[in-house]
């Protein structure tokens, strides 16, 4: 179930993205923002995604664990 979230989070980022990009040239357009003091926001929005991806994953291992008792070669 948290492995959907994290593919979910994953599939919008770009969307996501996208629309914050086009609010933010819409508002350099208008003369409300300019576009030079904007960039941090983008910055934001990207580690924001970041981190509901993450905790959208679930927490299995990486590397399954070694056996137990197996022969020494």
């Amino acid at each position: 179930m948290n492995n959907r979230r994290a593919l979910f989070f994953q599939a919008i980022r770009g969307p996501i993205l996208l629309i914050t990009l086009g609010i933010l040239f819409a508002l350099h357009q208008a003369g409300e923002l300019p576009i030079y003091r904007s960039w941090p926001l983008v910055i934001i929005v990207v580690g924001v995604m970041k981190l509901l991806e993450r905790t959208g994953a679930h927490s299995a291992p990486m590397y399954p664990p070694p056996p137990i008792g197996g022969s020494a070669q």
